[in-house]
């Protein structure tokens, strides 16, 4: 099982929002996975895994059995200044936790049927329509699915490929996103994480 690292730990520990995961009716694994930081080291988002550990799924029925469901967690930001003044910083929205949540998705995928050579290229392309995607919440490709956050029923952008699912919404101060396979979206429920330990901090 992957260990998450000190500094990745460490970053979960002083993000400046609360982060979110499956509410207590799941009782299986989680652990922190990753973190992203601005260039000044803020932390601007981070996931938190539940259930199995992703693998690529490079072989026909390797990773059917798989059971994941990995959530995004993004601190909600309008457009801002960077620390040093010099540039300013992309507002968040709920279209960048889609974005993070399937390009996450696309990061444990491999079609059976790709040559090794070739996975580079069809990444590539698969990342760009899932930044498209991610763009046009409001599009065709997208559906609305009402799912608990701390109690309180939320609406989610929620969309499906041969490779999982992935939805995204916003909770107060945070985007939502999240991804995975072999775990149906309809039932599942976020919250508050309250302890950090839960996850391997």
């Amino acid at each position: 099982m992957k260990t998450t690292s000190r500094v990745e730990a460490d970053g979960f520990l002083r993000a400046p929002f609360a982060w979110y995961g499956l509410d207590e009716a799941f009782t299986g694994p989680r652990r922190m996975m990753q973190i992203g930081t601005a260039a000044d080291g803020t932390v601007q988002h981070g996931s938190m895994g539940h259930g199995d550990e992703p693998s690529i799924k490079s072989e026909a029925g390797s990773a059917e059995k798989e059971r994941f469901a990995v959530v995004v967690t993004v601190a909600a930001n309008p457009e801002r200044r960077t620390g040093d003044g010099t540039g300013v910083l992309d507002a968040t929205t709920v279209s960048s936790a889609a974005w993070l949540a399937g390009s996450g998705l696309l990061a444990h995928t491999w079609p059976a049927s790709l040559d090794h050579g070739l996975r580079d290229h069809w990444l590539d392309q698969q990342t760009e329509t899932a930044f498209e995607l991610a763009d046009d919440l409001d599009g065709p490709a997208w559906s609305t699915l009402s799912l608990p956050v701390d109690g309180v029923p939320v609406p989610f952008h929620y969309r499906e490929s041969e490779f999982g699912w992935v939805l995204a919404g916003s909770a107060g101060d945070v985007h939502i996103g999240a991804y995975g396979r072999g775990m149906s979206a309809y039932g599942l429920g976020f919250s508050r994480v309250k302890d950090l330990g839960a996850y391997g901090a």
